[in-house]
C-alpha cells in the first residue's frame, strides 16, 4: 500500500520543480566569453534595492543606458552612461574593475568601491547585477537587457531571481526607456 503512494509521490516531483525558481549562482568566476557577452550596448530594465541611498538613487532616474567595451588584460570595462535623471541627461564615463574570482564588477564612486555580482541568466541578451545577496536587509538586484523592451519570459527570469533571493515584486522599481532625454547627446558623442 505504502509502494504506490511512493510513486505517486516521486512522479510529482518533476511537477513541483518547475514551480522553484532558478536560484543564482553567485560563485562562477567571470571569463573572457562573460566580458564578451556583456560587451555593447545595455539599457536600465528595472531594480530591486533595499539599501536606501540605492533605493533612493533608482528612483529618481527615468531611463538610463551604457555602452561596456572589455579590457581583458586590465580586467576592466570602459563604461559609458547616458542618465536621464530629473528630466535632464547626463553622461558619464568611468572604468570598471573586474574580480574574476568573485565574479564581480567594481565601480568607485567618491572613494567607495561599489561591487555587483555579474548574473548570466539562460537569455544572453540579458544580465543582472545583484548587490549584498547575502544580506537579506541590504540585498539589491538590477536587470539589464540589449533592448529598451523585454519579452514577458525575460522579465519573468527577472522575477524568478528576485524571488529566490528573497525580495519581492512590489520592491521593483521599471525605468521608462520613453522619458530617455539622451538619444541627442549620444548622437553627438
Amino acid at each position: 500500500m505504502a509502494l504506490p503512494w511512493a510513486l505517486a509521490i516521486l512522479s510529482l516531483l518533476p511537477v513541483l520543480d518547475t514551480h522553484n525558481p532558478a536560484c543564482p549562482n553567485f560563485s562562477v568566476p567571470i571569463t573572457n566569453a562573460s566580458l564578451n557577452q556583456i560587451s555593447g550596448k545595455w539599457f536600465y530594465i528595472a531594480s530591486a534595492y533595499r539599501v536606501p541611498e540605492y533605493k533612493m538613487e533608482s528612483s529618481k532616474v527615468h531611463s538610463r543606458f551604457f555602452y561596456l567595451t572589455p579590457n581583458h588584460t586590465e580586467d576592466t570595462f570602459l563604461l559609458r552612461e547616458y542618465k536621464t535623471k530629473e528630466d535632464q541627461c547626463t553622461y558619464n564615463s568611468t572604468k570598471l574593475r573586474v574580480d574574476r574570482e568573485n565574479a564581480t564588477l567594481v565601480r568607485h564612486v567618491n572613494g567607495t568601491d561599489h561591487f555587483g555580482h555579474l548574473l548570466l541568466p539562460k537569455n544572453p541578451k540579458t544580465f543582472m547585477l545583484a548587490t549584498f545577496p547575502e544580506d537579506k536587509q541590504n540585498m539589491g538586484l538590477s536587470f539589464f537587457a540589449d533592448k529598451p523592451e523585454v519579452t514577458p519570459e525575460q522579465m519573468e527570469e527577472f522575477y524568478d531571481y528576485l524571488t529566490c533571493m528573497g525580495m519581492d515584486k512590489t520592491e521593483v522599481l521599471h525605468k521608462n526607456t520613453k522619458k530617455n532625454l539622451c538619444l541627442q547627446l549620444e548622437k553627438q558623442h
